[in-house]
């Protein structure tokens, strides 16, 4: 133990006294408003207008905003809000501002719960029927006499979860209130998800909708270069660094947070490395890392059948089974359940869950000719193999799994 303690002590004080390279590493991080925001100049413009008239007691118009992943949306909105807040306290307007990731609250429950919270009103974290605790919501609400405005980022990932009944409850919120206005913005990652909602939802929320275009490498170098500035020491990075972050960035879909990422990573890189400057090649290093971790937050937050049938994909693949079809992998995966102890969801379930497990990049589903017979899916790891194991291995159920093999595949691997 007493030699641990020495390691440790040699890491925090040789990195204690490497001091040479960020300034101010939080800069580089998702969660940091700058206070500027390049090249989104017109959607904080425009965005300005559409809430303005909160500063004289009128309601604005619920915004809708969607874009990839890194284009700007969340920084923007929370940028335009926060000054709005300050100009409102500057003159006493009383306006109030809560904030809701959608994918983390996960239920209708927990997002009025968060609302409740921004506005003090006591509701238990559980407990309650979700009508009961929207009733208190909206007592609350007309009580404190204030304009409201409901953030729900990540929209879409509750709206497929729990479909938009949500949604319509809160648009049509301010015809049971005369002493308080609520307006929401809703922020989506996904362009279509528009289609999921019902007209009488999409025409209510989308009464003034903004587009965030994903950034080009250009853009993308001078968001960089700005938070550059501020995170490290001068003369601690090669422009080429900086550009290759960009471009990285901009080949997966013009997204800012990765090139924030991998600028971050490659610093931390060259400081382990006790480097004197960062450079390409620590950048292609953070790459590697934040792929690598990427995959592993992907697998280890799946819901419990998702892991299920990536499973049986995994164990199709030990057959020697690389391209499977929606049937192979069904048919491991009930043996799964049934060993695990839990009911097989149905096979079109299943199905269903594969084509999502395809959106995120875990899967390869594509679809091939037969010729006269039709055309089917062949189905495919799209992520190696050392992650996966890595994460199921110390996983609950599927960990107690390692050493089964079902009865379908036993005689393609020659286990009679």
């Amino acid at each position: 133990m007493e030699k641990e303690i020495d390691i440790l002590d040699t890491v925090f004080e040789r990195f204690l006294s490497s001091t040479h390279f960020f300034r101010d590493r939080d800069v580089l991080r998702h969660d940091y408003i700058p206070e500027k925001l390049p090249h989104r100049e017109d959607q904080i413009k425009y965005l300005g207008m559409v809430v303005a008239p909160l500063l004289k007691t009128e309601r604005c118009s619920n915004i809708f905003i969607y874009g990839k992943t890194g284009t700007g949306k969340t920084a923007v909105m929370k940028y335009v809000l926060n000054r709005l807040a300050q100009k409102a306290a500057e003159f006493g307007v009383p306006v109030k501002i809560a904030y809701v990731n959608c994918r983390l609250a996960g239920t209708e429950y927990r997002v009025f719960t968060s609302l409740c919270d921004a506005l003090d009103i006591s509701v238990p974290f559980t407990g309650l029927a979700v009508g009961e605790v929207f009733d208190r919501f909206k007592k609350g609400l007309e009580k404190r006499k204030l304009s409201f405005i409901v953030v729900l980022d990540e929209l879409d990932e509750l709206i497929r979860a729990r479909g938009d009944v949500l949604l319509y409850e809160l648009t049509r919120v301010n015809e049971s209130l005369s002493e308080s206005k609520v307006s929401i913005v809703g922020i989506s990652n996904d362009l279509r998800f528009k289609e999921l909602l019902e007209p009488r939802v999409l025409s209510s929320l989308s009464e003034e909708e903004v587009v965030f275009n994903p950034y080009d490498a250009s853009e993308l170098q001078d968001i960089l270069w700005e938070r550059a500035e501020l995170a490290f020491y001068e003369g601690v990075l090669h422009r080429g660094a900086v550009s290759l972050c960009a471009a990285l960035a901009a080949a997966e879909h013009g997204d800012a947070r990765r090139a924030l990422d991998l600028l971050r990573v490659a610093g931390e890189v060259a400081e382990r490395e006790n480097a004197n400057i960062i450079t390409e090649d620590n950048v292609r290093e953070a790459e590697k890392r934040i792929e690598h971790d990427r995959i592993i937050d992907a697998l280890t937050n799946l819901t419990p059948h998702s892991k299920f049938v990536l499973y049986s994909v995994y164990l199709l693949g030990k057959a020697n089974i690389y391209s499977a079809i929606t049937g192979d992998i069904y048919e491991v995966y009930t043996e799964l359940c049934k060993e695990i102890g839990t009911s097989p969801l149905t096979q079109r379930r299943v199905s269903g869950l594969i084509n999502e497990l395809d959106a995120i990049g875990l899967l390869n589903a594509r679809v091939v000719s037969r010729g006269r017979y039709g055309r089917t899916k062949k189905i495919s790891l799209a992520i190696p193999r050392t992650p996966f194991k890595e994460v199921y291995a110390n996983n609950g159920h599927l960990g107690q799994l390692t050493n089964f093999t079902p009865n379908c595949l036993k005689l393609k691997l020659g286990k009679n």
